[in-house]
């Protein structure tokens, strides 16, 4: 589920579904504007799934939830 395999393809992932929800946050959104955005782009039709995905985004630090906002995380490469 997390990661894709023989079963799951990389679009039904979460990683997958992940990687889709970060490039639509070019700026902070509140929760409802992001979920319409990933319905409309990525034909995501479960909100249980969204906050699955926004949920392991979260905890491995690629996004955060401020003022209301959910905003992706600024990384220095190095």
């Amino acid at each position: 589920m997390i990661l894709p395999n023989k079963i799951i393809s990389m679009d039904k992932s979460l990683l997958g579904i992940g990687s889709q929800i970060l490039r639509i946050l070019d700026n902070p959104l509140t929760v409802s504007r992001l979920w319409e955005l990933s319905k409309a782009r990525i034909k995501l039709n479960s909100f249980q799934y969204f906050t699955l995905t926004l949920d392991f985004l979260y905890s491995i630090g690629a996004i955060e939830f401020k003022n209301n906002r959910i905003y992706k995380r600024n990384r220095d490469v190095i």
